[in-house]
C-alpha cells in the first residue's frame, strides 16, 4: 500500500489471496526495465557469435528438422515449404519453452536477491517473459525474411487477413509460458522431485503440439487430445496467419484464450502463496 504523505511503500503480511500488487509492480517498471535489458545484453555476452546466435540456433535447428522429419520421414506439411514450416513452429515453441524453462526455477535462481531486498517478486518472471519478447521478435524477423526470399524466388503464399491476430498471438504464448512456469515455480519451492521431471515432461509435450507436424496429419484418435493443449490453436493460427494453410478455427483459438487464461490465474494464485515462505523451503 502506498504512503500518501511520502514514495515510501509500506509492507503488509495480511493481504487477500488475490491481491497480486499489479499496481505496484507498475511502479517499479524501471526496475523491469533494467532486468530485461540485463538479460538481452547478458546472454550472449562473451560468446564468439554474440547476438547472431538468435538466428543460428533456428537456421541449424530448421536444417536437422527438414532433414529427419521432412526429408526422411515424409511427415507432410499442409502444402508449405518445409524448412518455413519448421521455423515458424520452432520459433514460437523456442519462445515458450524458454519462458516456462527460466520462470520456473525463479525461487531457486533469484533466492539471494530475494533475502536482501524487496520489491514484488513477480517482477522476475514478468522480466524473463519480456525479454524473450526481443528474442522472438528477432526471430519473426527470420521468418518474414525468408518468406521473402523464397517469394522472389518463385514460392507463392497465401497470407491472409488473420495476420492481425499476431499480437493475441503473442499474448497468448506468452501467458502460456509465464503461467505454467510460475505455477512449477510455486511448486518446485516444495517439491524439488519437479525439477527432474520439468525438461522431460517440455520435450514431450512439444510432441504434443504441431511442431513437426500440422494438425491435419495428426492421428483422428489422439487429435482431441492434441486439441487440449493450448499451444496447438496458437501455433496453427500462427501458421494460418502467415501461409494461409493450417488448422484456424475459432472455437479452437478461444478454447486456448480461456485455458491460458485460467492456467495464468492459477499460476499467479500459487506464485502468489508461496513467495511467502519460499525462503524456509529452499
Amino acid at each position: 500500500m502506498k504512503n500518501n504523505n511520502s514514495q515510501s511503500w509500506i509492507i503488509q503480511s495480511k493481504r487477500s489471496a488475490t491481491d497480486f500488487k499489479l499496481k505496484q509492480i507498475l511502479n517499479y517498471r524501471y526496475l523491469i526495465y533494467c532486468l530485461v535489458h540485463r538479460d538481452i545484453t547478458a546472454l550472449y555476452k562473451q560468446t564468439i557469435l554474440g547476438p547472431l546466435w538468435l538466428l543460428v540456433q533456428p537456421l541449424l535447428t530448421t536444417a536437422v528438422f527438414t532433414l529427419i522429419f521432412g526429408t526422411l520421414s515424409k511427415i507432410p506439411t499442409d502444402g508449405i515449404f518445409r524448412p518455413l514450416f519448421y521455423l515458424s513452429g520452432i520459433i514460437m515453441w523456442n519462445y515458450f519453452a524458454e519462458c516456462l524453462n527460466r520462470t520456473s526455477t525463479v525461487f531457486k535462481d533469484n533466492s539471494m536477491l530475494f533475502e536482501k531486498v524487496y520489491f514484488p517478486r513477480l517482477i522476475i518472471p514478468i522480466s524473463i517473459a519480456l525479454s524473450l519478447l526481443f528474442r522472438f521478435s528477432i526471430q519473426l524477423v527470420l521468418l518474414c525474411t525468408g518468406i521473402f526470399i523464397f517469394h522472389c524466388q518463385g514460392t507463392h503464399f497465401q497470407g491472409n487477413r488473420t495476420i492481425v491476430l499476431l499480437p493475441v498471438i503473442t499474448l497468448l504464448m506468452a501467458f502460456q509460458g509465464l503461467g505454467i512456469g510460475v505455477l512449477i515455480a510455486a511448486l518446485t519451492a516444495k517439491y524439488r522431485d519437479l525439477t527432474f521431471l520439468l525438461a522431460f515432461a517440455i520435450q514431450l509435450l512439444m510432441y504434443a503440439t504441431p511442431v513437426i507436424y500440422p494438425l491435419s496429419a495428426a492421428p483422428v484418435n489422439l487429435k482431441w487430445l492434441i486439441l487440449a493443449n493450448p499451444m496447438t490453436a496458437v501455433v496453427e493460427t500462427f501458421r494460418f496467419s502467415f501461409f494461409g494453410s493450417g488448422s484456424f478455427n475459432w472455437i479452437n483459438l478461444l478454447g486456448s484464450a480461456v485455458t491460458t487464461l485460467v492456467l495464468l490465474f492459477a499460476g499467479l494464485l500459487a506464485f502468489h502463496k508461496a513467495e511467502k515462505n519460499f525462503i524456509d523451503t529452499l
